[in-house]
């Protein structure tokens, strides 16, 4: 049986692919993490994580690992959390699921003004990755997710948008257009372009990683990541460059990686998005408190 330590540290260590974020989550120190994992890579008899000095990564073993233990555990953690709810007289839960630090500052205020406004509720946030928000979504593991624009799938409503945030290209901070106060988008013939995992649509990943600038020169692939973490570690290694909102040099600065404006891209916009079988007057009302605290929170991007 693995301890709680280890089984904590390992999710949250596939999800950060950063030792030292990992024990600041779990407010212990990073050599405790990095022996916590080497004891739980004997249990298991095999390599968990790949790392060197310059990034972390999981192994196919640390993949399906993942991909077999998430699951479970969000179900006991959500089980443990019906229980304490009952026990402090909540009667219904409202999961909401986010993509991203900026996303998830936002759902946070909403979450309060929306308990506040509605006695009996609890709005509780679950950070999703990138790969595997809209199975969650489709799983039923949530009931919202806020997601990046284009979004275009039959059987989900996407509502109105929150806030939107300039595009920046993340490169490597030793690549010639690191120099450069700020590029556009026909400068990316010059790097090779990440590419997101087939999770997501046809139409999102055209967007995100596109095969030909606007003047049909063409974009080399990159490899393929399933966290943003991933991303910024393969970007930090000179393995490819990735188009995102500007949040990041807020969110995740870090020293190889330089986030460079994109002068001719059209902001990226952000929207709540869940299924049209699971449409509610909660869901609506959720929604209410979201666009209350982004006018607060976030102002308009002009293009």
């Amino acid at each position: 049986m693995l301890e709680r330590l280890e089984l904590e540290a390992f999710l949250i260590l596939a999800e950060e692919l950063h030792f030292g974020r990992t024990a600041a989550r779990l407010h212990v120190s990073t050599a405790r993490i990095s022996q916590t994992i080497k004891r739980l890579e004997r249990h298991i008899g095999t390599p968990l994580f790949e790392r060197n000095s310059r990034h972390v990564r999981l192994t196919e073993a640390g993949r399906l690992l993942h991909e077999d233990v998430r699951p479970a555990y969000d179900q006991i953690e959500a089980g443990v959390e019906r229980a304490i709810n009952a026990a402090r007289g909540i009667d219904r839960l409202l999961r909401v699921g986010f993509l991203g630090a900026a996303a998830g500052q936002l759902m946070a205020q909403a979450a309060r003004l929306f308990d506040q406004n509605h006695p009996g509720w609890r709005a509780r946030l679950r950070e999703m990755q990138i790969v595997d928000g809209l199975r969650r979504l489709r799983a039923g593991d949530v009931d919202l997710l806020v997601v990046s624009l284009p979004h275009h799938e039959p059987d989900m409503v996407t509502g109105p948008v929150l806030f939107s945030e300039p595009r920046v290209l993340g490169v490597s901070s030793g690549h010639p257009l690191a120099r450069r106060d700020s590029v556009s988008l026909e400068d990316l013939s010059a790097v090779k372009m990440l590419q997101v995992a087939d999770a997501f649509p046809d139409y999102w990943r055209a967007d995100r990683t596109p095969r030909l600038t606007p003047a049909g020169r063409p974009i080399a692939p990159g490899p393929r990541f399933e966290t943003l973490q991933e991303a910024l570690a393969l970007i930090d290694a000179d393995e490819g460059a990735f188009v995102m909102g500007a949040q990041v040099s807020r969110f995740y600065a870090r020293p190889g990686v330089t986030y460079l404006p994109l002068s001719d891209a059209a902001p990226l916009e952000w929207a709540p998005t869940w299924l049209v079988t699971h449409t509610a007057p909660e869901i609506h009302a959720f929604n209410r408190a979201a666009q209350n605290v982004a006018v607060r929170l976030c102002p308009p991007v002009r293009s």
